[in-house]
């Protein structure tokens, strides 16, 4: 692909580039500050977001929550998503943002209803 047919945006166009080179660095910028507030919040773990919200800690909804935006721009920036049509788009970023949310809820909801059964004692911790 030429140089002049890359798009050398991010954000929706909000910030915009020169050269690839500065953009690699731009993006490679925000998931180092993305990744640094989780491993700060991971630190840290403040009171106020370790109250239960559907079942989980807010903390680690966050963490979750970070971890797709940083798996969708290193997909988008990284890969050149960005640069397809949109139907391959749609079918590489839909999976990302519909199906790994699911395969996480139900993960979460399995390892509740293990952890449930466990501490109940219907089963012994006999592994």
């Amino acid at each position: 692909m030429a140089h002049a047919d890359q798009k050398l945006a991010i954000f929706r166009g909000l910030l915009k580039f020169k050269s690839n080179i500065q953009k690699i660095w731009g993006v490679l910028i925000f998931l180092s500050i993305v990744t640094t507030i989780e491993v700060v919040l991971g630190i840290i773990k403040p009171q106020s977001l370790m109250s239960m919200f559907l079942g989980m800690k807010i903390l680690n909804w966050i963490f979750i929550i970070l971890t797709i935006v940083k798996a969708y721009y290193i997909a988008w920036d990284f890969m050149h998503i960005r640069d397809e049509k949109g139907s391959l788009k749609g079918s590489i970023v839909l999976p990302l943002l519909i199906l790994i949310p699911y395969l996480a809820f139900i993960l979460l909801v399995e390892a509740d209803y293990i952890f449930n059964v466990m501490t109940a004692g219907y089963v012994s911790w006999n592994f």
